[in-house]
C-alpha cells in the first residue's frame, strides 16, 4: 500500500518558519507537539505495521524549497526498501518557474509541485497564487507542468472550487490531485452540503484526483462515523480509480495515531475498492 500524503522534517537540515514559532495556533491546531524532528524512521515505524511499502513526501513550508528536495532526495535514495517520490514547492506566479523546475527535476524523486490555493477561512484563507489566479503567469506555468509531466497538488477550500475550476479546466492534460479532501472545514450539515457542492466543480475535471487525507484538521475530536459523509462523497464524486489515501503524518498524529486513522479509512472504504484507493490510484499518479 502507499501513503499518497504525508512530511517529514530534519530540524537541523531544514529550516521551517512555522515549525519555529512558538505560542502560535494554526487551523490545524496546536503544532507544538510536531515541532520536533519526523524522520523516515518515524514515519515507517507508525505506517508499515499496516503494510505500507511506500510513500509520497509533499513539500512542507521550508525556508528553501530546493533545500528541501534535495534533503528528501537524499532520504528516498538511501531508503531502498522503501518507495517514496516527492512533491515540491514552486511558484507559480513566477516568470522564471521553468529554470526552476529545470533544478528541481534533476532529483530522480520529484513528480510534481504543490502551492496552496487556500489554506482554511479567515486569516490563511489568502495566498500569492489565489491573489494571481487569473494572471496570464499561472495558467502558463501549469500548461509548463503539464508539458513536463509533473502533476499539481491543489490544495484549496470549497469557498475557492468554482474560481479555481475555471482556471484548471484549461489544463485539460494536467494530473490534479486535491489535497484532503477539499478541506471541507464545516461540519454542519449546510457546510456539508456547501463542500458537496462546491467539489463538484473539481471532480467534473476528468483529470482531478482526491486525497482521502488531513480529515482531522478540521474536526479534531473525531470519531470514524464523523468520516463516513466525507469519504463516501470523495468516492462518489471521483470513483475509486480516483482516490487515493493520504494520512497527512505527522500532521494528523496531532489528533490520532496512525493505527486509529487508518483503521477508520480502511472501515469506511468499501473493500472491493481498497485496492485502487489504498495503492493503484497513487501508484498510477505519482509513478511510483
Amino acid at each position: 500500500m502507499i501513503d499518497a500524503h504525508h512530511h517529514l522534517w530534519d530540524l537541523s537540515a531544514v529550516s521551517y518558519p512555522w515549525l519555529k514559532e512558538k505560542s502560535t495556533m494554526r487551523f490545524f491546531g496546536d503544532p507544538k507537539p510536531i515541532q520536533k524532528n519526523y524522520l523516515i524512521n518515524d514515519f515507517r515505524a507508525d505506517c508499515q505495521p499496516h503494510g505500507f511499502r511506500g510513500s509520497v513526501h509533499i513539500q512542507v513550508g521550508a525556508e528553501d524549497p530546493m533545500k528541501e528536495a534535495r534533503w528528501i532526495d537524499s532520504v528516498a535514495s538511501r531508503s531502498l526498501d522503501w518507495s517514496m517520490m516527492q512533491v515540491v514547492y514552486c511558484d507559480l506566479t513566477e516568470t522564471q518557474m521553468p529554470a526552476k523546475l529545470d533544478l528541481f527535476q534533476k532529483l530522480p524523486s520529484v513528480v510534481g509541485i504543490r502551492q496552496i490555493l487556500s489554506r482554511a477561512p479567515g486569516a490563511e484563507a489568502s495566498s500569492v497564487l489565489l491573489e494571481n489566479i487569473s494572471s496570464p503567469i499561472v495558467l502558463e506555468n501549469l500548461q509548463e507542468l503539464s508539458r513536463r509531466g509533473l502533476s499539481f497538488d491543489l490544495q484549496l477550500i470549497p469557498e475557492v472550487m468554482k474560481q479555481a475550476s475555471f482556471l484548471l479546466q484549461k489544463v485539460p492534460e494536467l494530473k490534479i490531485a486535491v489535497c484532503h479532501a477539499g478541506s471541507p472545514h464545516d461540519r454542519t450539515a449546510p457546510g456539508i452540503r456547501y463542500w458537496q457542492q462546491a467539489l463538484r466543480f473539481i471532480s467534473s475535471l476528468s483529470n482531478a484526483s482526491c486525497k482521502i487525507s488531513g480529515l482531522g484538521m478540521f474536526e479534531h475530536n473525531w470519531k470514524t462515523e464523523d468520516f463516513k459523509v466525507l469519504i463516501e462523497t470523495c468516492l462518489e464524486q471521483f470513483g475509486p480509480k480516483r482516490c487515493m489515501f493520504g494520512s497527512n503524518f505527522p500532521v494528523d498524529s496531532l489528533y490520532s495515531d496512525y493505527m486509529r486513522l487508518f483503521s477508520a479509512v480502511k472501515r469506511l472504504v468499501p473493500e472491493h475498492l481498497h485496492e485502487s484507493v489504498f495503492e493503484k490510484t497513487a501508484t498510477g499518479f505519482y509513478k511510483i
